[in-house]
């Protein structure tokens, strides 16, 4: 079973920021094209495309419904093959970082010097230990074969 094409109807020259979307969607096609997945997983994606072809010829509509179906698909292929685009662990673990240890760590900073306008001294900490966890489990993914030679942009 093959992926399908994304085929559209409206012209994408016109909007520099449609043309950007679609070309990303297209190299995460291509790219998925060069992996061996389940039938499952393609008519899933095949779903998704057929979707997209459906979708209403508004350029903005149309930029919403294919970011969202980028996101649907890489969560899919995360979920069930394990395989993630570049720098996906990074940027997820960015977010996870300022909140899971920058907060924590700038409130413990600024009760112990009883100013709490130092707060959110403890927010770009936790994200730089959000984003070495990250960049760790990314090479992790590229020595195991799990990486996408694709970065995307949500």
């Amino acid at each position: 079973m093959n992926i399908l094409s994304l085929e559209l109807s409206t012209d994408i020259n016109s909007n520099s920021n449609l043309k950007e979307r679609v070309d990303h969607f297209e190299n995460l096609l291509s790219e998925l094209r060069k992996r061996a997945l389940p039938d499952a997983l393609i008519q899933s994606i095949n779903k998704a495309i057929e979707e997209i072809h459906t979708a209403s010829s508004q350029e903005a509509q149309l930029k919403n419904v294919l970011r969202k179906k980028q996101s649907s698909i890489i969560k899919m292929l995360e979920k069930e093959m394990k395989l993630v685009p570049k720098f996906y662990y990074r940027n997820l673990w960015m977010v996870l970082g300022m909140s899971a240890f920058g907060i924590p760590l700038g409130v413990a900073f600024s009760l112990s010097i009883k100013n709490m306008g130092f707060i959110g001294i403890g927010l770009p900490i936790g994200m730089a230990i959000g984003m070495i966890v990250g960049t760790n489990m990314d090479k992790k993914a590229f020595a195991e074969g799990r990486q996408l030679d694709v970065v995307l942009k949500y």
